[in-house]
Protein backbone atom coordinates (compact mmCIF):
# COMPACT_ATOMS: atom_id res chain seq x y z
CA UNK A 1 0.00 0.00 0.00
CA UNK A 2 2.99 2.57 0.52
CA UNK A 3 4.44 1.58 -2.27
CA UNK A 4 1.14 2.69 -4.48
CA UNK A 5 0.97 5.71 -2.29
CA UNK A 6 4.75 6.76 -3.12
CA UNK A 7 4.02 5.68 -6.55
CA UNK A 8 1.19 8.13 -6.51
CA UNK A 9 2.97 11.07 -4.86
CA UNK A 10 5.52 10.57 -7.69
CA UNK A 11 3.58 10.84 -10.32
CA UNK A 12 2.13 13.94 -8.47
CA UNK A 13 5.01 15.82 -8.10
CA UNK A 14 6.22 15.06 -11.68
CA UNK A 15 3.12 16.03 -13.29
CA UNK A 16 3.23 19.61 -11.09
CA UNK A 17 7.15 20.02 -12.71
CA UNK A 18 5.62 19.19 -16.20
CA UNK A 19 2.82 21.90 -15.15
CA UNK A 20 5.26 24.97 -14.39
CA UNK A 21 7.60 24.06 -16.95
CA UNK A 22 4.41 24.43 -19.71
CA UNK A 23 3.94 27.42 -17.05
CA UNK A 24 7.13 29.00 -18.17
CA UNK A 25 6.69 28.49 -21.71
CA UNK A 26 3.41 30.02 -21.89
CA UNK A 27 4.69 32.94 -19.44
CA UNK A 28 7.65 33.61 -21.54
CA UNK A 29 6.02 33.80 -25.05
CA UNK A 30 2.48 35.88 -23.51
CA UNK A 31 4.94 38.73 -21.96
CA UNK A 32 6.94 38.62 -24.90
CA UNK A 33 4.21 39.09 -26.87
CA UNK A 34 2.21 41.61 -24.41
CA UNK A 35 5.55 43.65 -24.17
CA UNK A 36 5.82 44.00 -28.16
CA UNK A 37 1.77 44.96 -28.20
CA UNK A 38 2.40 48.10 -25.88
CA UNK A 39 5.21 48.73 -28.05
CA UNK A 40 3.59 49.02 -30.97
CA UNK A 41 0.48 50.63 -29.33
CA UNK A 42 2.71 53.09 -27.74
CA UNK A 43 4.82 53.97 -30.81
CA UNK A 44 8.20 53.10 -28.46
CA UNK A 45 9.37 50.93 -31.19
CA UNK A 46 10.40 53.04 -34.25
CA UNK A 47 11.70 55.58 -31.48
CA UNK A 48 14.03 52.91 -29.92
CA UNK A 49 14.63 52.15 -33.74
CA UNK A 50 16.05 55.40 -34.26
CA UNK A 51 17.76 55.71 -30.90
CA UNK A 52 19.61 52.40 -31.53
CA UNK A 53 21.04 53.42 -35.09
CA UNK A 54 22.46 57.18 -33.33
CA UNK A 55 23.81 54.71 -30.85
CA UNK A 56 24.89 51.95 -32.73
CA UNK A 57 28.85 52.34 -32.67
CA UNK A 58 28.18 51.97 -28.99
CA UNK A 59 26.47 48.69 -28.88
CA UNK A 60 29.00 47.20 -31.76
CA UNK A 61 31.60 48.30 -28.98
CA UNK A 62 29.79 46.56 -25.79
CA UNK A 63 29.24 43.31 -28.03
CA UNK A 64 32.81 43.65 -29.15
CA UNK A 65 34.02 43.79 -25.83
CA UNK A 66 31.82 41.47 -24.14
CA UNK A 67 32.49 38.89 -26.78
CA UNK A 68 36.36 39.05 -26.31
CA UNK A 69 36.43 39.67 -22.34
CA UNK A 70 36.71 35.59 -21.38
CA UNK A 71 39.59 35.60 -24.32
CA UNK A 72 41.45 38.23 -22.25
CA UNK A 73 41.02 36.80 -19.09
CA UNK A 74 42.16 33.54 -20.45
CA UNK A 75 45.37 35.46 -21.62
CA UNK A 76 45.74 37.11 -18.30
CA UNK A 77 45.62 34.33 -16.21
CA UNK A 78 48.70 32.76 -18.41
CA UNK A 79 50.41 35.95 -17.24
CA UNK A 80 49.94 38.58 -20.10
CA UNK A 81 49.39 41.76 -19.39
CA UNK A 82 45.77 43.63 -20.34
CA UNK A 83 46.81 46.03 -22.51
CA UNK A 84 48.85 43.09 -24.30
CA UNK A 85 46.24 40.49 -24.57
CA UNK A 86 43.56 43.54 -25.57
CA UNK A 87 45.78 44.44 -28.46
CA UNK A 88 46.69 40.53 -29.34
CA UNK A 89 42.74 39.39 -29.25
CA UNK A 90 42.26 42.83 -31.77
CA UNK A 91 44.91 42.13 -34.00
CA UNK A 92 44.00 38.42 -34.80
CA UNK A 93 40.55 39.81 -34.55
CA UNK A 94 41.01 42.53 -37.46
CA UNK A 95 43.34 40.31 -39.30
CA UNK A 96 40.28 37.39 -39.96
CA UNK A 97 38.11 40.22 -40.59
CA UNK A 98 40.74 41.63 -43.65
CA UNK A 99 41.21 38.35 -44.58
CA UNK A 100 37.28 37.70 -45.17
CA UNK A 101 36.89 41.08 -46.64
CA UNK A 102 39.85 40.34 -49.14
CA UNK A 103 39.41 36.73 -50.11
CA UNK A 104 35.70 35.91 -49.82
CA UNK A 105 33.92 39.33 -50.76
CA UNK A 106 36.01 39.04 -54.09
CA UNK A 107 34.64 35.75 -54.87
CA UNK A 108 30.87 36.65 -53.99
CA UNK A 109 31.29 39.61 -55.82
CA UNK A 110 32.40 37.18 -58.84
CA UNK A 111 30.15 34.74 -58.20
CA UNK A 112 26.92 37.39 -58.04
CA UNK A 113 28.14 38.80 -61.17
CA UNK A 114 28.48 35.69 -62.96
CA UNK A 115 24.38 34.64 -61.64
CA UNK A 116 23.31 37.83 -62.84
CA UNK A 117 24.52 37.15 -65.73
CA UNK A 118 23.15 33.80 -66.05
CA UNK A 119 19.78 35.50 -65.22
CA UNK A 120 18.35 35.16 -68.91
CA UNK A 121 19.23 31.50 -68.89
CA UNK A 122 17.94 31.02 -65.64
CA UNK A 123 14.64 32.44 -66.90
CA UNK A 124 14.43 30.75 -69.88
CA UNK A 125 14.84 27.46 -68.37
CA UNK A 126 12.17 28.48 -65.67
CA UNK A 127 9.42 29.25 -68.01
CA UNK A 128 9.99 26.09 -70.48
CA UNK A 129 9.73 24.14 -66.94
CA UNK A 130 6.44 25.76 -65.88
CA UNK A 131 5.74 25.40 -69.53
CA UNK A 132 6.51 21.25 -69.23
CA UNK A 133 4.59 21.24 -65.87
CA UNK A 134 1.25 23.07 -67.01
CA UNK A 135 1.09 21.21 -70.74
CA UNK A 136 0.83 17.76 -68.12
CA UNK A 137 -2.65 19.57 -67.18
CA UNK A 138 -3.92 20.56 -70.23
CA UNK A 139 -7.04 19.74 -71.32
CA UNK A 140 -8.51 19.16 -67.68
CA UNK A 141 -12.08 19.94 -67.68
CA UNK A 142 -12.89 22.96 -65.43
CA UNK A 143 -9.11 23.98 -64.91
CA UNK A 144 -7.96 26.96 -66.86
CA UNK A 145 -4.16 26.09 -67.46
CA UNK A 146 -3.68 28.84 -70.38
CA UNK A 147 -4.77 31.67 -67.96
CA UNK A 148 -2.68 30.30 -64.83
CA UNK A 149 0.20 29.45 -66.72
CA UNK A 150 0.21 33.31 -68.78
CA UNK A 151 -0.07 35.43 -65.17
CA UNK A 152 2.76 33.31 -63.79
CA UNK A 153 4.51 33.70 -66.60
CA UNK A 154 3.30 37.25 -66.54
CA UNK A 155 4.98 37.93 -63.24
CA UNK A 156 8.23 35.94 -63.58
CA UNK A 157 8.61 38.08 -66.30
CA UNK A 158 8.36 41.19 -64.28
CA UNK A 159 10.09 40.28 -61.43
CA UNK A 160 13.02 39.87 -63.94
CA UNK A 161 12.25 43.25 -65.76
CA UNK A 162 12.17 44.74 -61.96
CA UNK A 163 15.79 42.91 -61.40
CA UNK A 164 17.13 44.31 -64.24
CA UNK A 165 15.79 47.69 -64.13
CA UNK A 166 16.66 48.56 -60.39
CA UNK A 167 20.12 46.65 -60.29
CA UNK A 168 21.96 50.10 -60.55
CA UNK A 169 20.05 51.53 -58.14
CA UNK A 170 20.34 48.45 -55.60
CA UNK A 171 24.11 48.11 -55.74
CA UNK A 172 24.42 52.18 -55.32
CA UNK A 173 22.30 51.42 -52.24
CA UNK A 174 24.34 48.42 -51.23
CA UNK A 175 27.30 50.46 -51.99
CA UNK A 176 26.01 53.48 -49.78
CA UNK A 177 24.81 50.85 -46.83
CA UNK A 178 27.92 49.33 -47.12
CA UNK A 179 30.45 52.22 -46.77
CA UNK A 180 28.31 53.79 -43.80
CA UNK A 181 28.38 50.19 -41.77
CA UNK A 182 32.18 50.32 -42.58
CA UNK A 183 32.33 53.56 -41.05
CA UNK A 184 29.71 52.83 -38.54
CA UNK A 185 32.05 49.57 -37.49
CA UNK A 186 35.15 51.42 -37.33
CA UNK A 187 34.27 53.42 -34.69
CA UNK A 188 32.62 50.63 -32.34
CA UNK A 189 35.65 48.71 -33.22
CA UNK A 190 38.06 51.81 -31.37
CA UNK A 191 34.91 52.06 -28.29
CA UNK A 192 34.78 48.10 -27.81
CA UNK A 193 38.76 48.44 -27.42
CA UNK A 194 38.38 50.76 -25.39
CA UNK A 195 36.43 48.70 -23.13
CA UNK A 196 37.93 46.31 -22.93
CA UNK A 197 40.72 47.62 -21.34
CA UNK A 198 38.91 50.05 -19.03
CA UNK A 199 35.97 47.45 -17.77
CA UNK A 200 36.96 45.22 -15.41
CA UNK A 201 33.54 43.24 -14.77
CA UNK A 202 30.67 44.25 -17.62
CA UNK A 203 28.14 43.05 -15.51
CA UNK A 204 29.34 44.60 -11.92
CA UNK A 205 29.95 47.66 -14.58
CA UNK A 206 26.10 48.17 -15.54
CA UNK A 207 24.57 47.11 -12.06
CA UNK A 208 26.39 49.81 -10.60
CA UNK A 209 23.96 52.32 -12.63
CA UNK A 210 21.37 51.06 -10.97
CA UNK A 211 20.39 51.27 -7.28
CA UNK A 212 22.67 50.03 -4.33
CA UNK A 213 19.53 47.91 -2.71
CA UNK A 214 18.78 45.93 -6.02
CA UNK A 215 22.35 45.14 -6.86
CA UNK A 216 22.06 41.70 -5.98
CA UNK A 217 18.89 41.11 -8.27
CA UNK A 218 20.15 42.85 -10.84
CA UNK A 219 23.85 40.96 -11.17
CA UNK A 220 21.15 37.88 -10.92
CA UNK A 221 19.44 38.69 -13.78
CA UNK A 222 22.36 39.80 -15.88
CA UNK A 223 24.42 36.92 -15.20
CA UNK A 224 21.55 34.64 -16.68
CA UNK A 225 21.14 36.71 -19.34
CA UNK A 226 24.91 36.71 -20.47
CA UNK A 227 24.94 33.17 -19.81
CA UNK A 228 21.86 32.37 -22.52
CA UNK A 229 23.57 34.85 -24.62
CA UNK A 230 26.72 33.60 -24.45
CA UNK A 231 25.61 29.76 -25.57
CA UNK A 232 23.66 30.68 -27.96
CA UNK A 233 25.80 32.89 -29.85
CA UNK A 234 29.00 30.14 -29.88
CA UNK A 235 26.75 27.48 -30.74
CA UNK A 236 25.14 29.83 -33.74
CA UNK A 237 28.52 30.46 -35.01
CA UNK A 238 29.78 26.88 -34.96
CA UNK A 239 26.84 25.41 -35.99
CA UNK A 240 26.65 28.23 -39.27
CA UNK A 241 29.81 28.11 -39.96
CA UNK A 242 30.47 24.08 -40.71
CA UNK A 243 26.88 24.53 -42.42
CA UNK A 244 28.38 27.30 -44.38
CA UNK A 245 31.60 25.49 -44.96
CA UNK A 246 30.51 21.73 -45.88
CA UNK A 247 27.28 23.71 -47.77
CA UNK A 248 29.54 25.53 -50.29
CA UNK A 249 31.89 22.63 -50.77
CA UNK A 250 29.31 20.02 -52.02
CA UNK A 251 27.24 22.39 -53.64
CA UNK A 252 30.60 23.13 -55.83
CA UNK A 253 31.06 19.23 -56.23
CA UNK A 254 27.56 19.04 -57.92
CA UNK A 255 28.38 21.73 -60.31
CA UNK A 256 26.14 24.76 -58.55
CA UNK A 257 26.49 28.14 -59.90
CA UNK A 258 27.77 30.33 -56.94
CA UNK A 259 28.07 27.64 -54.49
CA UNK A 260 30.15 30.17 -51.97
CA UNK A 261 27.15 32.82 -52.02
CA UNK A 262 24.60 29.94 -51.71
CA UNK A 263 26.43 28.20 -48.96
CA UNK A 264 26.90 31.53 -47.22
CA UNK A 265 23.04 31.89 -47.08
CA UNK A 266 22.66 28.68 -45.87
CA UNK A 267 25.15 29.36 -43.19
CA UNK A 268 23.55 32.63 -41.85
CA UNK A 269 19.36 31.56 -42.61
CA UNK A 270 20.74 28.39 -40.10
CA UNK A 271 20.59 30.42 -37.33
CA UNK A 272 16.74 30.32 -38.04
CA UNK A 273 15.38 27.15 -35.98
CA UNK A 274 13.73 24.72 -38.16
CA UNK A 275 12.52 27.56 -40.86
CA UNK A 276 15.87 29.08 -42.03
CA UNK A 277 17.10 25.37 -43.77
CA UNK A 278 13.92 25.88 -46.18
CA UNK A 279 14.57 29.53 -46.30
CA UNK A 280 18.47 29.47 -47.60
CA UNK A 281 17.96 25.90 -49.40
CA UNK A 282 15.41 27.17 -51.61
CA UNK A 283 17.32 29.81 -54.30
CA UNK A 284 20.01 27.07 -54.49
CA UNK A 285 17.43 24.73 -55.38
CA UNK A 286 15.94 26.65 -58.05
CA UNK A 287 19.22 28.07 -59.50
CA UNK A 288 19.85 24.49 -59.85
CA UNK A 289 16.99 23.31 -61.46
CA UNK A 290 17.60 26.26 -63.94
CA UNK A 291 20.82 25.11 -64.75
CA UNK A 292 19.86 21.49 -65.49
CA UNK A 293 17.31 18.57 -63.82
CA UNK A 294 20.35 16.59 -62.47
CA UNK A 295 21.63 19.80 -61.27
CA UNK A 296 18.67 20.76 -58.88
CA UNK A 297 18.05 17.43 -57.64
CA UNK A 298 22.10 17.04 -56.52
CA UNK A 299 21.13 20.19 -54.95
CA UNK A 300 18.30 19.23 -53.13
CA UNK A 301 19.72 15.79 -51.98
CA UNK A 302 22.89 17.58 -50.51
CA UNK A 303 20.99 20.13 -48.41
CA UNK A 304 18.46 17.21 -47.02
CA UNK A 305 21.53 15.47 -46.41
CA UNK A 306 23.42 18.29 -44.75
CA UNK A 307 20.23 19.29 -42.94
CA UNK A 308 19.72 15.93 -41.61
CA UNK A 309 23.03 15.52 -40.01
CA UNK A 310 22.69 18.65 -38.75
CA UNK A 311 19.42 18.34 -37.42
CA UNK A 312 20.11 14.75 -35.99
CA UNK A 313 23.57 15.62 -34.38
CA UNK A 314 25.14 19.21 -34.67
CA UNK A 315 21.56 20.84 -33.79
CA UNK A 316 21.37 18.50 -30.54
CA UNK A 317 24.93 18.60 -29.51
CA UNK A 318 25.58 22.36 -29.75
CA UNK A 319 22.47 24.29 -30.35
CA UNK A 320 20.05 22.32 -28.12
CA UNK A 321 22.66 22.29 -25.47
CA UNK A 322 23.53 26.03 -25.79
CA UNK A 323 19.90 27.38 -25.52
CA UNK A 324 17.95 24.33 -23.51
CA UNK A 325 14.48 25.57 -24.97
CA UNK A 326 11.53 23.18 -25.95
CA UNK A 327 10.54 23.14 -29.40
CA UNK A 328 7.17 24.59 -29.09
CA UNK A 329 9.06 27.16 -26.86
CA UNK A 330 11.20 27.91 -30.69
CA UNK A 331 7.97 27.94 -32.39
CA UNK A 332 5.99 30.16 -30.91
CA UNK A 333 8.87 32.32 -30.90
CA UNK A 334 9.49 32.36 -34.23
CA UNK A 335 5.72 32.72 -35.00
CA UNK A 336 5.40 35.46 -33.05
CA UNK A 337 8.48 37.48 -33.48
CA UNK A 338 8.04 36.77 -37.31
CA UNK A 339 4.76 38.38 -37.54
CA UNK A 340 5.81 41.44 -36.02
CA UNK A 341 9.48 41.75 -37.88
CA UNK A 342 9.53 39.65 -40.61
CA UNK A 343 13.21 37.09 -41.18
CA UNK A 344 15.13 39.44 -39.30
CA UNK A 345 12.05 38.86 -36.06
CA UNK A 346 13.28 35.10 -36.78
CA UNK A 347 16.63 35.34 -36.12
CA UNK A 348 16.80 37.12 -32.37
CA UNK A 349 13.65 34.92 -31.35
CA UNK A 350 15.52 31.82 -29.94
CA UNK A 351 18.09 34.35 -28.44
CA UNK A 352 15.49 36.87 -26.81
CA UNK A 353 13.12 34.12 -25.40
CA UNK A 354 15.99 31.95 -23.89
CA UNK A 355 17.52 35.32 -22.36
CA UNK A 356 13.62 35.54 -21.09
CA UNK A 357 13.57 31.69 -19.71
CA UNK A 358 16.77 32.44 -18.11
CA UNK A 359 16.02 35.52 -16.13
CA UNK A 360 12.59 33.63 -15.50
CA UNK A 361 14.03 30.39 -14.11
CA UNK A 362 16.36 33.01 -11.92
CA UNK A 363 13.63 34.95 -10.16
CA UNK A 364 11.95 31.98 -9.93
CA UNK A 365 14.97 30.38 -7.72
CA UNK A 366 15.27 34.07 -6.21
CA UNK A 367 11.74 34.38 -4.69
CA UNK A 368 9.78 31.02 -5.32
CA UNK A 369 7.25 32.41 -7.87
CA UNK A 370 5.95 29.32 -9.39
CA UNK A 371 7.76 26.37 -6.49
CA UNK A 372 5.68 27.24 -4.03
CA UNK A 373 2.46 26.14 -6.00
CA UNK A 374 4.34 23.17 -7.18
CA UNK A 375 5.69 22.15 -3.38
CA UNK A 376 2.44 22.99 -2.15
CA UNK A 377 1.21 20.18 -4.49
Amino acid sequence: MEKKDTKSLNELINSSKRLVRVFYVISIILGIYAGILVFNALGIGPIMLRLLKILLPLFIGLILAWLFKPIVNKLMKKGMKKGIACTLVYVIFIGIICWIFFTLIPLLYNQINDLINQFPTISASVQKWINNVFGRFDGIPGFNVDEMKLNLLARLQEFGTNISSKLPEYILKIGTSLVSGIGTFLIGLVIGFFLLISVDNPIEAMRDFMPAKVHSVIEGILRSINKAARSFISGAIIDSTLVFVVTSLLLWIVGLKAPILFGLFCGITNVIPYAGPYIGGAPAVIVGLSQSPVTGLLTLAMLVIIQSIEGSFLQALIMSKSTKLHPVTIMMGLLVFGHFWGIPGMFISTPVIAAAKEVLVYLDKRYQIFSKNSDKD
